[in-house]
Formats: structure tokens, sequence, C-alpha cells
């Protein structure tokens, strides 16, 4: 359904319209007029609460009824912007007003599938009013000031427009809502036709020539009696079961689609397996996710919703494993991984895991299943080398992993419970294709996809300040060795990756070696992260952390954000003498102790001889007199 030309707006990259917004007073005659951006106006109000098909049609219904206006064909652009709102306003309360042309049957319609940041963005705009969703339409599309659109929504009869403009600056996944609302992925005029369900759609037809018989039949027995016919009998309306999507609609990318693509994740994997052609097990798969009778209960990763998928999904693989056939779904933010045995012992599951915001390491591997002998992998079509080794063993080689169409052979996971003393983990490498020398760790925490380790060093030697490098350089390796059996407090938690931050190295007093101050950090793919900050003496060898001096959740401590911190503890010497310990990050000038201390130390570290039960309260002072502490 391709958009009129508009002469006064250039348009983006897909149709997007450009920077400059329209005139009040633009003449609209109906072949030149800016229709493409009264559509997109139209779809993102109309798109939560009609769905995407139905909001395609009404846009275009809605935008032709606004450019024809009470005056016949001309009118001022700002006229038609104003009246293209409030139909757009009125019409979950006025659903009639948007049939009307154009009229598709047996067809379904809906723009072309966006990335992340746009299906996050559409999540955002159905947590919205309406109003509010017309004034970032307005300022997106048409590029309009805020008191701009304030005032059409005015005009259009919004009693509180100032309202609407509040309720638009709450989602942080519209911050960016000018650039990402102008994305292909709501632009009605830009579609990607699908068709309806053909099976249910014969089987409709089939219903519907029986019912017309009956009535048929019926109404001749009728009118061959003489009797009038009985009115009918109003029955309970029935409740509409789930429908999913149809097996034959999975969309699959190429295979090669990850060496052109800037996305690497799981929108770039390929589908794989041998059972991928087999609609039934794919069939039951969707119905499983759509909730459908008899389907089984889907067991949710934190934080992952439950809903079916908007759309088809993606299909990533389809096999039968180890006497369990597996299917591996995606719906551009989460995976679906449906497994049945094949002679019917145990019952289909389900299980759901967010992935909104992987990337070449964190959309790396996925579980595919789990036994005695291991966890088998489903690696992604960018890994070039795959390997294991114990992150316990900082100095034992990495061992081959054999992988055979992607699927690994079973890897040993680390235990969910008793003694430490291994702790597995998958070493892989990518392509030189979109990375050159690129090697990453993951490790098994229960959940679908591994979990990302990284290594933030200390810092001085010659180590430039910087975000988490990959856990694969000797150092890094050695802090891991003494920090992996922490993670086994880490399960099933949802995390996505984990960094082991040493922000401070001390040189005790007495000569007694030289202490390292860690910051380990556990994001969760919604987000939100917890740090656990730990004093590690010298003399302690893998598996000995150190102790645990501060905790904090839902902070964005060690991070590239909160790049600031400190803290303090008690230590006693090999001699019998206590001390109070403290140390700051680099960009600490100045470290103030209190708990009765009352001491300043220019330093990144101090110790300060002290009682037995002296408090440790630290604070540290960086050199534009900005002031931090422990995580909180």
């Amino acid at each position: 359904m391709p958009n009129p030309p508009d002469p006064v707006a250039p348009e983006g990259p897909g149709g997007a319209p450009g920077p400059g917004h329209a005139r009040d007073d633009e003449p609209v005659h109906a072949p030149a007029a800016p229709y493409g951006r009264l559509v997109r106006i139209a779809y993102l109000v109309l798109l939560p609460a009609l769905g995407a098909h139905r909001a395609v049609i009404a846009s275009h219904t809605l935008a032709q009824r606004a450019l024809a206006g009470r005056r016949g064909g001309t009118a001022g652009y700002g006229q038609s912007r104003v009246r293209l709102v409030r139909y757009c306003l009125a019409a979950p309360r006025r659903p009639w007003t948007t049939a009307g042309l154009p009229l598709v049957l047996g067809l379904r319609m809906a723009p072309r599938m966006g990335g992340a940041d746009e299906l996050a963005a559409a999540r955002a705009l159905s947590l919205l009013p309406p109003e509010a969703r017309a004034v970032l339409a307005l300022t997106a599309v048409d590029a309009l000031p805020t008191p701009e659109a304030a005032e059409v929504l005015t005009r259009a009869g919004v009693p509180d427009p100032l309202a609407a403009v509040r309720a638009t600056s709450g989602p942080a996944a519209l911050a960016d809502a000018g650039r990402i609302l102008r994305a292909a992925e709501f632009d009605p005029g830009q579609v990607r036709l699908h068709p309806t369900d053909l099976l249910r759609r014969r089987a409709l037809t089939r219903t519907a020539a029986a019912v017309l018989a009956v009535c048929l039949l019926g109404a001749a027995a009728l009118w061959g009696s003489g009797d009038g016919p009985a009115g009918p009998a109003a029955g309970p309306p029935g409740r509409t079961a789930p429908r999913a999507p149809d097996a034959a609609a999975l969309r699959t990318a190429p295979f090669d689609r990850w060496e052109r693509t800037a996305r690497v994740d799981f929108t770039a994997w390929p589908a794989r397996g041998g059972r991928r052609g087999d609609l039934g097990l794919l069939q039951r798969a969707l119905d499983a996710w759509a909730g459908t009778a008899d389907a089984p209960r889907p067991s949710t990763a934190a934080d992952t919703g439950a809903q079916p998928p908007a759309g088809p999904p993606s299909l990533l693989f389809a096999d039968r494993l180890d006497g369990v056939d597996v299917v591996l779904l995606h719906d551009g933010t989460r995976l679906a991984r449906y497994t049945e045995s094949g002679g019917g012992e145990d019952p289909p599951e389900l299980h759901l895991a967010r992935t909104d915001r992987a990337d070449v390491t964190t959309a790396a591997a996925v579980a595919l299943t789990r036994g005695a002998r291991g966890t088998r992998y489903l690696l992604a079509p960018w890994i070039a080398r795959t390997g294991a080794r114990d992150l316990r063993e900082p100095q034992a080689a990495t061992r081959p992993i054999d992988t055979r169409a992607g699927v690994t052979e079973p890897v040993p996971a680390p235990a969910a419970d008793g003694p430490c003393d291994t702790w597995p983990v998958l070493v892989l490498r990518s392509s030189t294709r979109i990375a050159e020398r690129h090697g990453f760790l993951l490790t098994d925490l229960g959940g679908l996809t591994p979990v990302h380790l990284t290594h933030t060093p200390p810092p001085g030697a010659g180590v430039p300040a910087g975000r988490p490098r990959e856990a694969v350089s000797p150092s890094a390796l050695a802090s891991w060795a003494r920090s992996a059996c922490t993670l086994r407090g880490l399960r099933d938690q949802g995390v996505r990756a984990v960094n082991d931050w040493v922000f401070a190295r001390q040189d005790l007093p007495e000569g007694a070696g030289q202490a390292a101050w860690v910051c380990t950090r556990a994001d969760t793919w919604q987000g939100r992260g917890e740090v656990a900050v730990r004093f590690q003496p010298p003399g302690s060898g893998p598996g000995t952390p150190g102790r645990v001096v501060a905790r904090a959740r839902d902070t964005a401590a060690c991070t590239h954000v909160g790049r600031h911190v400190a803290a303090g503890t008690r230590w006693r010497s090999p001699g019998g003498n206590w001390f109070v310990l403290a140390a700051g990050s680099r960009a600490t000038v100045r470290l103030d102790l209190g708990g009765g201390l009352d001491t300043s130390v220019a330093a990144t570290t101090a110790a300060v001889a002290a009682a037995a039960d002296t408090p440790v309260a630290v604070t540290a002072r960086l050199a534009d007199g900005t002031r931090t502490g422990p995580p909180r």
C-alpha cells in the first residue's frame, strides 16, 4: 500500500518523515497530500487498542476521512491533523468509526518487524493513554515542539493536554521516541502481508456452509408448515479460545544474515535442526506458547512475561536430542524452548526467558537439554571455536568441545550444591568476520542462556580505565578462580552477565603483603544490578573469594555509570594488631574515616590503627569535591 508523494516534508530511510514539521496552513490537495504522515500518526495512536492489522486498516480509513474533512477535498494540513487526532481518540468509544475502506479479506497486514528498541517502545506505548500516544506521535512524526503538540490536542477537544504531555516523560523505552517512532515498525504505509490461518479458515468455511444449509432447510420447513420462525434463543457469550500462530507462518532468517547485519543477536540466527519442517511438532510448540487448551503451563525466568507472542515468532531450532524433541523459538524479546518426549512418558514443557538486550556474547549459546552428562548447547552461527575449562584452575588448558551442526556434546555444568571443587565454563571464540580474536567465557546458571563472565583489571600497571573486558587474560582467570563459587548464589535469577572488578590494591601494614578490593556485579536481563564488595587478603588461593564488606541491590554501582566506589573493613595483622582498612576506586583523592577515628588520608587506600571493635565508616572524596562511599 504505497504512500502518495509528499512534496513538503522529505522522508528519511524507510519512509520515515524528515526532521522538519508540517505547517498548519500546508495545502492537502489529495494527490500531493502528506498522507503518509497522517496514517503514521493514526497508527501510533490506535496500535495498542486495535492490534497491528486493524490499526493499519483504521489508520488509512481515518486519515482519508480527515483529509476529506467537511468541505470536500481541500483543507489545511493542520486542520486535517486536528480532525485525525479527534477521530483517533474517539475510536475506542466509537469502533464503528474505523470501519470503511480499504477493506481486506483473507490477509493480515502489519508493518515490518523492528529491533529490540522498537519492540520495547511498542510495549511502552501500550501502557500510555491514547492522548499521550498522540503527543508522542505529533512530536515524532511532524517534529512538533511539545507546546504545539499540546495545542493540537486542545483543538481536538482534549480537556487536559498537559497531563498527556507529562505522561510521555515516564517510559525509559521512549526516551529516544523521535528516532524510534519514525522506524519502519510504525509505518502503516509499508506493510507485510501474510494469510490468515488457512486451516482454520477452511474449517470455518465448512462450518459456515453447514450452518447455512441447516438454516435453509429449517426455513424451508417453516415455510412449508406455515409456522413463523421462533425468536432466537439468547445464550451467554462464549469465551474466545486462545489462537496460536500458524506453524507455516514461522519466520526464519537467511543462513548468512549474521554476516550482513550490525545487529548480531538472536534475530540473526537461522533455523537449524532436522525437525524444522515438522509442522505438527512446531504447531504444538506454538499452541503451548499461546496457552491453548491442554497446553503445558509455561515456566518463566525471572522478570519474563508469559504472554503469547504478538505475531509469528522466528524458528531457531527443531530436532530430537537424547530422546527429547526440542523446539526453540524467538519473538524478538524472548526465547521459548518447547520439549516433549517422543514416547509420551513425560508431559511437554515450555520455558520462556528474556533476551531483549542480547549481543554477540549473550546471544552466543542456548541450553537445549540438561542431563547427567551435562548440558547440550546450540551455538550461534558466528561461533568459530568452542572449548571448556575449569574456572577454579586458572593455569589449566582449555579443552576442545565437539560440535555438530551447531549443537555441542554434553558439557559438564557447575554443581548446584555440595562441594564447589570445580566450576566448568564455556570458552567461545567468534568468527573474524564480525570480531577480531574475540574470545569470551560463559557459565551455566540454570537459565536458557548461559551467563557472560567479564573482568575489569585493577588500576595502574599501564592499564587504562575502561569498561569490563573479556575474562580470558591470565589476571582475569586468576581473579575469577577466587570468585567462581560466589556464582552459585545467582542461579535461576535471570542474570545476563557478571563482572569481577578489582577496583583497588592495597599494601598492608607490617609487610603483610598486598590485598585486593573487588566489586562483583551481576546484571539481570531486566536491567537491575546486584553488587557485592569483597576484601581479599593476600595468601588466599582459588575458591577463597574473601570477606563481603558491602552489598547492594537495584544499584548502578560498579558500572560505567556508577564507577566511583569506596569500602572499608577491620583487619588483624599477623602480629595481632587491629587496623581499619579502606580503599577507593581510581578517581579517589582522599579517604575520610569516621567511626570515632576522624582521620583523612590523601590516597586511594588507607590503614589506620584502631581498636578491635572500632566502627567502620568510609567516605571517598573525588577531585571535584564529590563524595562517595560503599554501594547502596
